[in-house]
């Protein structure tokens, strides 16, 4: 197994880390569109999971802009994470390396999620919060659907 196989599970663990229910919303999009991951993913192929997911991912983009929002850091914050990644890690991992995507996606979202907080900290502090959250958003929201988009891919294209 090499380390490429797993990338779009580190990659998926990096969008977890800012925004942890945005790599759900994006695996039941491609869902919606009938895009088949190599890991099982049997939850987000039942309506009330998938549609669950991406209003999750939706309300999460809206929270987020609250002045109460609390940092991704503390425990319930860093737990939506850690299950977020591991499932979508698992999900895009290679088919019989589930365990070892999800372990990925797990070790690279919760040390970015200090990270991506630290960097978002300082945006706040230069161009407000609703604003440093829309780009982050942007970014995020980007990057999770180019990792699924990639990650599943029809490989005889």
């Amino acid at each position: 197994m090499s380390i490429r196989s797993l990338l779009s599970s580190a990659l998926i663990g990096a969008v977890a880390s800012a925004r942890s229910m945005t790599p759900m919303a994006t695996l039941a999009a491609a869902r919606l569109a009938h895009r088949k991951t190599s890991g099982e993913l049997f939850l987000l192929d039942r309506p009330l999971f998938k549609y669950g997911a991406l209003a999750m991912g939706a309300g999460e983009l809206f929270g987020d802009k609250m002045k109460t929002a609390p940092d991704r850091t503390v425990f319930l914050g860093l737990t939506a994470r850690v299950a977020s990644a591991g499932i979508a890690g698992s999900a895009l991992a290679p088919k019989g390396k589930e365990a070892a995507g999800a372990a990925v996606a797990v070790a690279t979202a919760v040390p970015l999620a200090y990270l991506t907080l630290a960097a978002r900290k300082r945006a706040m502090a230069s161009i407000g919060q609703t604003r440093s959250g829309l780009i982050e958003d942007a970014l995020i929201v980007a990057a999770g659907i180019a990792v699924v988009a990639w990650a599943t891919r029809s490989k005889s294209n």
